[in-house]
């Protein structure tokens, strides 16, 4: 049976389904665990379908499949077509690697709303050096066009970092002519692997004050045209970003082999109990899980947190990169200024070095 959460609990309104780590790309900034799930533990089409309509139960609108890469699943439009029948808007992030033009066309008679591709780089050599993976670039092209061509909307994310930032307009432009309405400026988040690569991939603060002020001026001068969302990166802002829009309170996130997180990046807590869709039901675990409850609202807070005039805006910052920083989940984010360990964020702001990346190597999580 389905139950819903009380009234008086904020209920969520995006659903991230992560069907599979599988993906043939490498990214050094990959935002997926360090230990990922395997295919044999990946949950089945048809719990999936229970999911999705648990979800619309609570209050869920939109749900985005990703991964890894959602095209690993050879039984996406299985999935896709229940996400539909839940009546949940679908948005499909994809590495553009495995989604050919005659699986487009089965995707969106099963569903499928919103393509979301992601890319390294405007140049081909660099991108696919990011991506590891030779020929990626040429494959997220093609992708886009032929979603463009079925009238499907287009959004282009782009993960920045020192490698390519400079690069800025370039990529806008190239989200242009791909057709987007849309593009992400998404600058890399240093937890999980790409801490691994955080002295590699962490831009100079000129880089960042330019790439800002391009920005401002792209947005102007194709008002109108396209969507470009972008913040300041964390290691060079003033003030935190709000945890997902307040950790359990606007989103969900159900990992390949079912747990539900309150943000992507949650396991890398430790001590916290993630409760899964395999015993508990959608509802059950947005209301009472330890993992959702631990960080809601703003009680934990310390100081100055506890009395800033910003406590109901940024929720005191991420707690996965608190915890990264000081060891302490629930300390006050030190990307904030007025942190005690902000001079740690300054510091690591600094730190940078120009090696080889280190790639994970996803063969272990099945073919």
């Amino acid at each position: 049976m389905v139950t819903t959460a009380p009234k008086a609990l904020p209920r969520p309104l995006g659903l991230l389904a992560e069907l599979t780590h599988r993906c043939p790309l490498a990214c050094p900034y990959c935002s997926n665990p360090l230990a990922l799930d395997r295919r044999e533990d990946e949950l089945d089409a048809a719990t999936w379908a229970r999911v999705f309509t648990e979800a619309a139960a609570l209050g869920v609108l939109q749900v985005h499949l990703s991964g890894g890469e959602p095209a690993a699943r050879r039984d996406l439009e299985d999935i896709m077509a229940s996400a539909r029948q839940a009546g949940l808007y679908t948005n499909l992030i994809t590495s553009g690697v495995g989604v050919t033009a005659a699986r487009l066309d089965k995707l969106a008679d099963a569903g499928l709303d919103h393509v979301q591709v992601s890319i390294q780089d405007s140049e081909a050599g660099s991108a696919d050096h990011i991506a590891g993976y030779t020929g990626a670039f040429a494959r997220k092209r093609a992708l886009a066009a032929e979603v463009v061509a079925r009238g499907l909307p287009l959004t282009v994310n782009a993960v920045i970092h020192r490698a390519n930032i400079d690069r800025v307009a370039e990529m806008v432009a190239m989200a242009l002519a791909m057709g987007a309405k849309r593009v992400e400026i998404a600058h890399a988040q240093y937890y999980g692997w790409a801490l691994k690569n955080r002295a590699m991939l962490m831009p100079r603060r000129d880089q960042v004050e330019r790439a800002v002020a391009t920005i401002e001026e792209l947005r102007a001068r194709h008002r109108g045209e396209i969507v470009i969302d972008a913040v300041v990166p964390d290691y060079h802002a003033r003030f935190p970003k709000p945890c997902v829009g307040g950790w359990g309170r606007r989103s969900l996130n159900v990992t390949p082999a079912g747990k539900v997180l309150p943000c992507h990046a949650a396991e890398t807590i430790p001590g916290l109990e993630f409760w899964s869709v395999r015993e508990k039901s959608l509802a059950d675990i947005w209301q009472f899980s330890p993992a959702f409850t631990a960080f809601r609202g703003t009680d934990f807070l310390p100081e100055p947190c506890a009395s800033c005039e910003r406590r109901e805006i940024d929720f005191g910052g991420c707690r996965c990169q608190a915890f990264a920083l000081t060891g302490d989940a629930r300390a006050t984010d030190p990307v904030c200024h007025l942190s005690p360990d902000h001079a740690r964020v300054v510091q690591l702001a600094e730190e940078r070095e120009d090696v080889a990346y280190h790639y994970r190597d996803l063969a272990h999580t099945g073919s």
